[in-house]
């Protein structure tokens, strides 16, 4: 009798399992893990997976694991089940730039991600102290081949290091570079007119420029900046076809089953379609892209050609 009742037991596990199986996926929490601490990407994060989470009638569960450039939490994602109940939202740059800053990477960008969705981008505003005497690209580009000048970043391999790095190689000039740990600080210094010069995010410089602590020379994406329609583009200013932009990525292990990537992509379209999260985009100086898993995949595959390239002039490393 006992041997039966154990057997009804296991039986009735394994028929709930079964069950459980063949519900539409999701039919548990999805853990999403964002590589930086609570800021920009987590907050975009949080947006999207918010409403996704009501449309799929299951929680998004954001964990933030920080570090090395984002590569401690894409490491995790990576070794995760391909299942869908694991995904990554990262800065594009893990995928664009780490590997060819980083000696060696714990994961492969390319074989160990399925892509889901690049579904912003946004550039960065070139900025100077209003002590430096140029009001424009051309007047910049004119007093760097006079005088020694200096630029800060967020650090080696941040967004505000590879737009500086990739705007003096188009120009053909040098300049200083003076690392922060953060971006922050990098933009306080230069207020302060200890820096001369800064690319960094739109919305993290213009206050400063409005109070007229700083002065905007241009905007390195291809298209003007919404929070900034008078400030021309980098192309705009002499340089035909400069265009860096930065974005977000969600990926999800290899593996995963085309259907809930197809899936996922799809429910972040209709997020970014709803008009409380275009205007938050707009706040945020963030482009849609509209693009499709496919799209993105070769978005990121682009990107990382270039950025390559630009890596290895600059001689651009990280631990």
């Amino acid at each position: 009798m006992k041997d039966y009742i154990v057997s009804v037991f296991a039986a009735c596990l394994l028929a709930l399992s079964s069950l459980a199986q063949s519900q539409p996926y999701p039919n548990k929490p999805v853990k999403v893990i964002v590589t930086t601490v609570p800021g920009p990407l987590d907050t975009f994060a949080r947006m999207i997976v918010d409403k996704m989470a009501v449309s799929l009638k299951q929680p998004f569960i954001i964990e933030n694991k920080p570090g090395a450039g984002g590569n401690i939490g894409t490491e995790f994602v990576a070794k995760s089940p391909a299942d869908g109940y694991t995904l990554l939202f990262a800065i594009d740059t893990t995928f664009t730039v780490n590997p060819a800053v980083y000696k060696t990477l714990p994961f492969d960008p390319v074989k160990d991600f399925a892509t889901i969705s690049v579904p912003v981008t946004y550039g960065q505003l070139l900025a100077v102290h209003p002590s430096v005497p140029a009001k424009s690209v051309a007047d910049l580009v004119a007093l760097a081949k006079q005088k020694k000048l200096n630029y800060a970043s967020g650090g080696n391999g941040t967004p505000s290091h590879l737009s500086s790095a990739y705007f003096l190689s188009t120009a053909g000039i040098d300049m200083t570079h003076i690392p922060y740990k953060g971006t922050g600080q990098s933009v306080i210094d230069v207020v302060a007119g200890q820096v001369d010069v800064i690319f960094a995010v739109v919305t993290g410089v213009l206050p400063h420029v409005k109070a007229e602590r700083l002065r905007a020379l241009a905007i390195s994406s291809a298209k003007r900046s919404a929070l900034a329609p008078d400030v021309p583009t980098i192309a705009e200013s002499g340089y035909p076809g400069f265009d860096v932009s930065f974005a977000y990525a969600l990926m999800a292990p290899a593996g995963t089953p085309d259907e809930i990537v197809q899936l996922l992509s799809r429910e972040v379209k209709h997020a970014m379609a709803l008009p409380d999260v275009q205007e938050k985009n707009r706040t945020f100086d963030y482009v849609a892209t509209g693009m499709d898993p496919k799209q993105s995949a070769v978005w990121l595959k682009e990107n990382r050609e270039r950025w390559t390239g630009v890596v290895h002039r600059a001689g651009i490393t990280a631990n």
